[in-house]
């Protein structure tokens, strides 16, 4: 049996308010189809890239957020160029930077 998830874009939604909510800020980079596109996420700390994770389904169950993108997402440019790049090839993809010092923590809280 096939386990019912949100849509794409609740989940987007509701990571954009929890992260709004614990003081941070978070905007859709790209949007991607409404009820089953991928996620892809810019982690910011301070306006500085941190890093790129997006989100992958589990074979032992649930969501996980795997590290994606250039080895050094703090180069000017680079990880721009990947969500670009993945977008070209995924154009369902959404791209979401969230800009707080525990990103990684919150989109793991709300995504996983």
């Amino acid at each position: 049996m096939t386990e019912a998830r949100p849509a794409t874009g609740l989940s987007v939604s509701a990571l954009i308010r929890r992260t709004e909510a614990a003081g941070g800020s978070a905007m859709v980079l790209a949007k991607g189809d409404a009820t089953a596109g991928a996620i892809l996420l810019l982690l910011c700390d301070r306006g500085r890239p941190v890093g790129v994770r997006e989100r992958v389904w589990r074979f032992e169950g649930g969501f996980g957020l795997e590290p994606v993108g250039p080895s050094d997402s703090s180069e000017p440019g680079a990880a721009s160029e990947y969500i670009a790049r993945r977008r070209r090839t995924d154009p369902d993809l959404w791209a979401v930077e969230i800009d707080h010092p525990d990103a990684l923590q919150l989109a793991c809280d709300c995504l996983c």
